[in-house]
């Protein structure tokens, strides 16, 4: 074997871990996976000389760009229609490009969204990754100490935005297939009692697709929105339930074509936020 298809082999093993990270900071898979392969010329470029640990500099080289990225993103997001949502992966397979777990969840990638850049990268590489703040202040271009500082104040955040008491997989499947139901039904009573009384509801269409513009809010009104959504746009629809991130959540197509992937929280047993993403730009690579 060739030094250059070495290279290439070294490489391969660890793009899986690469994408999540990357994933992690940008909430997007396509994204990710565009930073992962910038990477990997640069690696080509570089030749792999003198790297020493080759896990430790792609993952400060892909954190680097992830930073560039969501910066430049940032001006682009403000001017978005209506609320943006993480790209959400359905489906993955263990031996895919990227395997999830609670890790990169859409919950917590909801609240990583309301972060700085910095304060988003300290905390995937240092609170979900493990990486010292040697290895975070050196991508970020600062001291130790500010990293520091950085991860701390995203902890806080993430901290009062995750669930206190997440339900397990199986605990949301029930919760999901009882959701369903009760849409299905168009039972209201059923609906609200699945609903945290502060409920939110969160539509991501990019302005492309029919969708709320903007949150609701409070479980009777995100009840009252979820059985018009089903009466409106779910006539001939598809519907399973699929894992999202990792965790229980919808699929459906409509008679158009339409693709919809909803996501749920899960909080002390009730429901405190459904994501929904339509928008198609999102939704490309989703299995048949």
């Amino acid at each position: 074997m060739t030094a250059p298809e070495m290279l290439a082999e070294a490489f391969e093993a660890q793009r899986p871990h690469l994408v999540r990270v990357a994933y992690g900071q940008l909430g997007s898979l396509a994204e990710a996976e565009d930073v992962v392969q910038e990477a990997w010329l640069r690696l080509q470029r570089a030749g792999g000389h003198d790297v020493r640990d080759l896990r430790a500099w792609l993952t400060t080289t892909v954190s680097r760009l992830a930073l560039d990225a969501l910066r430049s993103a940032r001006v682009r997001r403000e001017r978005y229609v209506g609320p943006w949502l993480p790209e959400p992966v359905v489906d993955a397979d263990p031996a895919d490009r990227v395997t999830l777990d609670e890790s990169v969840g859409m919950a917590l990638l909801v609240v990583l969204e309301t972060l700085s850049a910095g304060e988003r990268v300290a905390f995937v590489m240092h609170d979900v990754f493990g990486y010292d703040f040697a290895a975070v202040a050196e991508v970020l271009g600062t001291s130790q100490e500010a990293a520091r500082q950085q991860a701390s104040r995203a902890r806080r955040r993430v901290r009062e935005g995750r669930p206190r008491f997440p339900a397990t997989p199986e605990q949301q499947h029930a919760i999901v297939e009882a959701f369903l139901a009760a849409v299905s039904d168009g039972d209201a009573d059923s609906l609200l009692e699945l609903l945290a009384p502060g409920a939110v509801m969160r539509a991501d269409s990019g302005g492309v697709v029919n969708a709320p513009r903007k949150p609701i809010e409070g479980a009777a009104k995100v009840a009252h929105a979820t059985l018009g959504l089903a009466r409106t746009g779910g006539k001939g629809a598809t519907v399973r339930i699929v894992d999202v991130n990792g965790m229980p959540g919808l699929f459906a197509e409509g008679i158009d074509g339409v693709a919809t992937v909803v996501a749920f929280t899960v909080d002390d047993g009730r429901i405190t936020a459904i994501d929904i993403v339509r928008n198609p730009d999102k939704l490309r690579d989703l299995p048949s």
